[in-house]
């Protein structure tokens, strides 16, 4: 009988064990590195974006407007959003925390470029830059030397909106809310008009005196003399007695039109839209002068703590299925041609509705800076604008 012992074959099964174990392991983490590799990196399962209202529909307001939802299906990507009103405000969140993105509008954009809060976007890998409408690519508003700080999102004019009742024909000209006269309705307009709460409605007012005082020599509304800007100053003074608000709530503007008695003010598309489809006696126009306007941007945080979520919605937003229904439900145009022929949840043609053919009529809100080309660096910047139209507003 042979000596036959257990240990040895043992020790040899246990080496086996660790090195198939090993070996398991390691086809596992190949196989895992190349499905990684071929879906893109994990995104962080969060993000978090300052946005107008409108802007970020997950459908809670109307189930047909949603393109949150399948974002956050696709990419595992849990969208927060903040609300903002004005671009002042939208300044102050990008600048007091971090969120990962903000659909910036013109006269915030350069503000948020200069201080550092955002950072610029490597278009490489935003697949449907090529897609972009050629009329937004390398803007002013969100492209600083060779560095673009954002990916457009929307865009639309600062629309003269009137009362059809008061105004059996539609008004021509914006000196119905800048200069005292009567209504055709008889009635003075005193109390009866609106205008913009934020300080980028002194371009609004710089681009009437273009038309009506041309011997001011205003060029560009955002680039303004020392006396230029003063004339401005001096007509918003006078208008401010006939102001029943300034607002800055589309909903309260709603509101205001329909049981306040106001007539006539600059407004978005989208309070437009959403009166004509409360069956109100509205309409607008781009008056003779023109009108402003915004192209929003969405823009990254310096310190974005969701790159790869934020880098996510950049290429989401530039869909078809973002682009067209946005555009519907927010009265404004897409920032891709191919969005006007594709079908909207309403099945609106908002391309066709909200001025898409109007874009060299408007004049983009732009941060105004001290440093202007236009003269020479002598423009009053947004500093002094934000000072004194809040004195202005406060009737002072």
């Amino acid at each position: 009988m042979r000596n036959f012992s257990l240990m040895p074959r043992l020790q040899g099964w246990l080496a086996l064990a660790v090195q198939l174990t090993a070996c398991a392991v390691a086809c596992f983490l190949m196989v895992q590195s190349g499905a990684a590799r071929a879906a893109g990196p994990a995104g962080e399962g969060a993000l978090d974006i300052v946005a107008w209202p409108g802007y970020i529909e997950r459908g809670e307001t109307d189930p047909k407007y949603d393109w949150v939802t399948p974002f956050e299906k696709e990419t595992g990507c849990k969208v927060s959003v903040k609300v903002a009103a004005t671009s002042d405000e939208m300044v102050s969140l990008m600048t007091q925390s971090v969120y990962d993105l903000a659909t910036v509008s013109g006269d915030a954009s350069l503000r948020l470029v200069a201080g550092g809060r955002v950072q610029p976007i490597d278009t490489t890998r935003v697949k449907s830059w090529d897609q972009l409408d050629p009329r937004l690519k390398g803007a002013r508003w969100y492209v600083v030397g060779d560095k673009t700080y954002g990916v457009p999102y929307q865009w639309g004019p600062n629309v003269l909106m009137y009362n059809t009742q008061v105004f059996p024909k539609a008004p021509d000209s914006w000196s119905v809310v800048f200069e005292e006269q009567k209504f055709p309705d008889g009635k003075s307009n005193k109390g009866r008009v609106q205008a913009y709460d934020g300080a980028i409605y002194i371009a609004d007012a710089a681009l009437y005196l273009k038309s009506r005082r041309p011997e001011l020599g205003i060029e560009d509304p955002y680039e303004l003399t020392a006396d230029q800007y003063a004339a401005v100053l001096e007509l918003l003074r006078r208008q401010h007695p006939l102001i029943h608000r300034y607002w800055h709530d589309y909903n309260v503007q709603l509101s205001d039109f329909k049981s306040e008695g106001v007539a006539a003010s600059g407004s978005w598309p989208v309070q437009v839209n959403l009166l004509k489809a409360d069956k109100q006696p509205i309409a607008s126009v781009i008056p003779r002068e023109g009108v402003t306007g915004w192209a929003d941007t969405t823009m990254m945080h310096a310190r974005a703590k969701h790159p790869v979520c934020a880098y996510a919605w950049l290429n989401w937003s530039l869909n078809d299925r973002v682009q067209a229904p946005v555009a519907e439900w927010f009265g404004s145009n897409p920032v891709t041609r191919t969005a006007c022929k594709a079908p909207t949840p309403g099945g609106g043609k908002p391309c066709s509705t909200n001025g898409f053919e109007q874009f060299d009529k408007i004049q983009f809100w732009r941060t105004p800076v001290a440093g202007c080309t236009a003269k020479g660096g002598a423009c009053v910047p947004y500093s002094r604008w934000t000072a004194d139209y809040i004195s202005i507003v406060g009737g002072r």
